[in-house]
C-alpha cells in the first residue's frame, strides 16, 4: 500500500515478507482487499491463541461497549477488571494451588518483564540477572538486556548491562550440564560474575528457535534458585495461555515460578494487555512505584475473562493434546525424512522445523516465501532466521491444520529445488 510505505517508519517489518494488504480475518484465516484466503500459522506473533474474532469473546466485547462500559480506567475499581481476576482465580489460580498477587503493566508483554526485573532488583537488592542464550524478552531497554538476539541489542544505542547470559540447553549445550555451570559460577567467589537477583527463563524459547527446555533441567534450576535465594521469573508472554498444552508452560515440571510474566494472548482478542503475577511477599511496591496509562484496558480484561470461560467451555486442553499429535506425527513422518539434517522441535502447539544444517543457504526464508505463495502465513526463528515456526490458532479446525502442514511440505520440497 502506497501511502504506508511512504509515510511509515522504516522499521515495520512483517509487511516486507507477507506484502498483500489485509482487511478481514476469521478464526484460522486472512482475507486481504482482493479476496484471497491465507490459511494463518502465524497468530500474531501468538497473540491470538483463540483465533481472529472469536466468535464468543466478540459477543461479550460488544455487549460491553454498547453498555457503555468503563473503557480506560488506569488502576482504579471496575466491574470489569475485578470479573477477570474472579474468573482468573476461580478457573486458573486455584485449581492449580497458585497463589500469585497480580499485578497489571502496561500494554505490552516488555513492560511487564521491566517491572519483573525491576521488583527481583528490588526485593534482592543485588543488580545482576541471569538470562539464556538464545532468550527474547522484549525491546526496551531492561528487557532488551535480557535478550540474547546482537541484531536486536544494537539497535539500544548505548551499554546494556546487569544481565549474565547462562548456556540453555540447545545445541553445543545440549549435553552440558548448564545448571552445574551456573552452580559453579555462583560458588565461586573468582568466577567474576555478580549473584544475580533473579533468573528469567522461557519454558520454551519460542523466538529463539522453538526450543524446549526437558523437564527435569527445569526442575534442578527451580531447585538451585531455592537453594541460593534467587528469584526465579518465568517469561510466558509467547508460550503461555495453554499454548504448550497447558495454561502455564512450567506445568509439566511441577515447578512454581516465584514470578511469572504473561501478555500476548491473555487478553484473548489480541488486545493490548501484559500483567505480572507475584508471590505475595514479593509485593512490595509503593502505590504507582510503576505505572502506566494503559495499565487498565478494559476491553482486554472482558476478553481475557470471555477467554477463560471460553477455554473451559471447549475444554480446550483435550483438543490440544489431538492437535499437537497431528502435528507433531506429520513433522517426523513427512518433513524430517525429507533431508537427514532437518531437525523437527516442539510442543503443544509451537513447532520448529530447524534447516540450520540443511546445505541450502537461506532456506527458511525461502520456506516461508513459498507458504506465502501457497496461501499459508508462516514464520521464521531462531539464529540466523534458520528455523520454520509453527504457530496456528490453538482453536484452528483440523482440516485447515491438515491443509497448512500441506502447504509446508510442497513448499519445501520447492525451495530445495530453486
Amino acid at each position: 500500500m502506497n501511502i504506508i510505505n511512504e509515510m511509515e517508519s522504516n522499521v515495520r517489518s512483517y509487511c516486507r515478507t507477507f506484502t498483500d494488504t489485509f482487511n478481514r480475518a476469521k478464526g484460522s484465516q486472512l482475507f486481504t482487499e482482493k479476496g484471497t484466503e491465507f490459511i494463518d500459522f502465524f497468530s500474531g506473533a501468538g497473540a491470538l491463541n483463540y483465533g481472529h474474532n472469536n466468535d464468543f469473546l466478540k459477543q461479550k466485547i460488544i455487549d460491553y461497549v454498547s453498555s457503555d462500559g468503563i473503557i480506560h480506567g488506569l488502576d482504579m475499581f471496575t466491574m470489569a477488571k475485578g470479573e477477570f481476576l474472579q474468573t482468573f482465580s476461580e478457573i486458573i489460580l486455584t485449581p492449580r494451588n497458585l497463589n500469585y498477587k497480580v499485578q497489571f503493566c502496561g500494554p505490552t508483554g516488555t513492560n511487564a518483564v521491566e517491572a519483573a526485573l525491576k521488583l527481583a532488583r528490588k526485593e534482592k537488592n543485588r543488580n545482576n540477572v541471569f538470562a539464556f542464550m538464545g532468550a527474547f524478552h522484549g525491546m526496551s531497554l531492561g528487557s532488551l538486556a535480557a535478550t540474547s538476539s546482537i541484531s536486536k541489542r544494537n539497535g539500544a544505542g548505548q551499554p546494556l548491562q546487569n544481565v549474565t547470559f547462562m548456556p540453555f540447553p540447545y545445541g553445543f549445550f545440549e549435553t552440558f550440564d548448564s545448571i552445574e555451570y551456573i552452580e559453579s559460577v555462583l560458588i565461586d567467589d573468582h568466577s567474576g560474575i555478580d549473584k544475580p537477583a533473579a533468573i528469567i527463563v522461557e519454558t520454551t524459547q519460542a523466538e529463539g528457535g522453538v526450543v524446549v527446555a526437558p523437564t527435569e533441567w527445569l526442575v534442578r534450576l527451580r531447585e538451585l534458585c531455592d537453594r541460593f535465594d534467587i528469584l526465579l521469573i518465568c517469561d510466558d508472554i509467547q508460550v503461555g495461555c495453554y499454548r504448550t498444552g497447558t495454561f502455564f508452560s512450567f506445568e509439566r515440571a511441577a515447578i512454581v515460578p516465584d514470578m511469572v510474566i504473561l501478555s500476548k494472548s491473555i487478553s484473548g482478542y489480541g488486545l493490548p494487555m501484559s500483567l505480572l503475577l507475584m508471590k505475595p511477599e514479593l509485593d512490595i511496591w509503593k502505590p504507582a512505584e510503576h505505572n502506566g496509562t494503559f495499565r487498565g484496558n478494559q476491553l482486554a480484561f472482558v476478553g481475557a475473562k470471555a477467554a477463560l470461560e471460553f477455554s473451559k467451555l471447549i475444554n480446550i486442553e483435550v483438543e490440544l493434546r489431538n492437535k499437537e499429535n497431528y502435528i507433531k506425527d506429520f513433522l517426523h513422518m513427512h518433513i524430517a525424512p525429507i533431508d537427514k539434517n532437518i531437525k523437527i522441535r516442539g510442543i503443544g502447539l509451537i513447532w520448529g522445523i530447524d534447516l540450520s544444517k540443511v546445505c541450502v543457504p537461506g532456506l527458511a526464508n525461502k520456506l516461508i516465501n513459498k507458504c506465502y505463495d501457497l496461501g499459508l502465513i508462516i514464520e521464521t526463528s531462531g539464529r540466523n532466521d534458520s528455523v520454520v515456526k509453527i504457530l496456528p490458532p490453538l482453536t484452528i479446525e483440523m482440516d485447515l491444520l491438515a491443509t497448512g502442514c500441506s502447504i509446508i511440505r510442497k513448499g519445501l520440497l520447492s525451495a530445495l529445488i530453486d
